[in-house]
């Protein structure tokens, strides 16, 4: 990881893998993290989703089966020790057919799309072949899928094995979950009807608002508001629109209660939090998964 990891976020040779690496610790960051596992190698991290506050640090991974807006921080880390992390980003395809060859499971009962946990010895053992891999590149197209399944095998014997049954299968609880997530996202300007999205979702509203919460720890219209305030971050940051524009593009109707709320999630006003962030050392751009 220390001869590799050379920048924050390396994106590797290794399909859907890319080492993370930071010298100092770091205030909040708000991304949305998607179905993915996050491994802490060295270091710690703190990562706050709805009102759901996680910790995790060496030996533990972060793993998610749902695309969630999330708010992360690393909390241990130097240049004599950098924090050091694997992102490993899921493929629903992968996983379905390391499932074929395990006996089948019933659905479990729906639970939040998030969870830390412990990695086993095998886990680690896997995961150091993977990694050893990019010291022979040439090597990377034959043996790297071979060990991704490995790790998605331990992964599966251990206790994320719910959340990647729910990556997987798509008549499950979960999946029919996404598609309200997905619709959210890629239409977060437009008036949300919990009734729609339950619809969607072939749930009644109850069910749903209900199943929605356990996985995302956070209501429709909570999501709905992350989401907004994020692409509006990432509006004012990296296309340095204006402020007033910006609230009216993500769909406020008022850019006073839109400053407000932005001011409350992030701590300042949309101008001056997106002018420390153009100017910060840590790329806002790497906090977008």
């Amino acid at each position: 990881m220390l001869r590799h990891a050379l920048t924050q976020r390396t994106v590797t040779p290794i399909t859907r893998v890319t080492l993370s690496r930071g010298e100092a610790t770091t205030g909040p960051l708000a991304g949305i993290y998607g179905p993915m596992l996050c491994l802490v190698v060295q270091g710690g991290k703190h990562v706050v989703i709805g009102k759901q506050v996680l910790d995790y640090d060496v030996g533990h991974c972060f793993v998610t089966s749902v695309e969630v807006p999330a708010t992360g921080r690393i909390v241990e880390a130097s240049v004599q020790k950098p924090y050091l992390a694997i992102t490993f980003v899921f493929e629903p395809q992968v996983i379905a057919e390391v499932l074929d060859h395990l006996p089948p499971a019933m659905e479990a009962k729906l639970q939040p799309g998030f969870a830390i946990g412990p990695v086993s010895p095998d886990l680690i053992e896997a995961w150091t072949r993977m990694l050893r891999l990019l010291d022979r590149p040439g090597d990377i197209p034959v043996l790297a899928p071979l060990v991704e399944r490995e790790i998605l095998y331990r992964l599966l014997q251990g206790p994320h094995a719910s959340l990647l049954h729910h990556v997987a299968r798509q008549d499950s609880r979960m999946a029919q979950i996404r598609r309200a997530l997905a619709w959210i996202t890629t239409h977060y300007e437009q008036p949300l009807s919990v009734d729609n999205l339950a619809d969607l979702a072939a749930m009644s509203r109850a069910t749903f608002h209900r199943h929605f919460k356990t996985a995302t720890a956070m209501s429709p219209l909570q999501y709905q508001k992350m989401i907004r305030l994020q692409q509006a971050r990432r509006m004012l940051v990296i296309e340095q629109c204006e402020s007033t524009r910006v609230a009216y593009a993500v769909g406020y109707e008022s850019a006073s209660q839109f400053s407000r709320e932005y001011s409350r999630q992030f701590g300042a006003p949309p101008a001056r939090d997106a002018e420390r962030l153009r100017s910060a050392p840590t790329s806002f751009t790497d906090t977008w998964r």
